[in-house]
């Protein structure tokens, strides 16, 4: 039995039976009226069964009468009461459920969707997208110079940018520590003027640390998603031209699939370019 009834509750969950207080009285009145009309029909039956079985102690006309106008009233009274309070216990349940479900998938600094989210979010889409990484450079320093306060005002600065560019179907996410991501369908060249314009707006942020402003720059690398190919592949690549955003100079954009055509001499680190980037740190 308790079994069942865990299980109809999870069916109801699922079902979105009770997915708002609206949906929860109107079903309510409609099982109750169900349900009146059935215990109305049983009280009739059971009168004829008594006067066929000779067993009804008083007339059958008054008693007719009787059961017409007490019995759908009492019962629907009762079943709509009865309901409701399973109804609307369905409902928070389902609403706790779904706060829950929100904050496991939500940075609670940024506000954006956290990594297993948006790494989820990434194996659901299909087709032809990019993937685009976002790190705030140097900012150790940040935290060092103005304090992890000012840090945190600054990754809330930064994620608002990130909201207001990328609210187009876009799925926006903080991965890291400052690091951003971002999974576009846009046109590759449509995306990459987008989040060149998402780099001009960061670097013109001023965030207050008490009498002083905190200006920050970000860099980015962008890969290209195909169907078929493995997350850690792609994020790997968009990885990789971060890295190279970052040798070259720091807050710049950098494709995957350009950096073949970028030549060792445009880094600022006297190396190779495939000797520069496992080497490079983060900053």
């Amino acid at each position: 039995m308790g079994n069942a009834t865990r299980n109809w509750i999870v069916g109801q969950l699922s079902l979105g039976e009770f997915a708002s207080r609206r949906a929860v009285v109107s079903r309510s009145i409609w099982m109750a009226a169900k349900i009146a009309m059935l215990a109305y029909a049983m009280n009739i039956c059971a009168h004829f069964a008594l006067v066929a079985l000779d067993l009804l102690p008083y007339a059958l006309f008054p008693a007719l009468v009787i059961a017409t106008v007490l019995t759908p009233p009492v019962s629907f009274i009762v079943a709509v009461i009865a309901y409701s309070v399973v109804g609307f216990a369905i409902y928070d349940l389902g609403v706790s459920r779904a706060e829950f479900e929100r904050i496991s998938r939500t940075d609670m600094l940024s506000g954006l969707l956290n990594r297993r989210a948006f790494q989820s979010a990434f194996e659901a889409s299909g087709g032809e997208a990019s993937l685009v990484l976002f790190d705030i450079d140097r900012f150790k320093a940040v935290n060092d110079t103005f304090g992890h306060s000012a840090g945190d005002d600054v990754i809330v600065a930064v994620a608002d940018v990130m909201r207001r560019s990328f609210s187009r179907g876009e799925i926006c996410a903080r991965i890291g520590g400052e690091e951003f991501a971002v999974l576009s369908e846009e046109p590759p060249c449509d995306l990459l003027l987008r989040v060149e314009h998402v780099r001009e707006s960061i670097m013109a942020l001023k965030v207050p640390a008490g009498e002083r402003q905190v200006r920050v720059t970000i860099s980015g690398g962008i890969a290209d998603v195909v169907a078929g190919r493995a997350f850690g592949e792609i994020f790997s690549e968009a990885d990789r031209a971060l890295y190279v955003a970052k040798a070259s100079g720091r807050n710049r954009i950098v494709r995957y699939r350009d950096i073949d055509s970028l030549s060792p001499g445009a880094l600022s680190f006297p190396q190779a370019l495939n000797d520069a980037i496992p080497a490079l740190r983060r900053a």
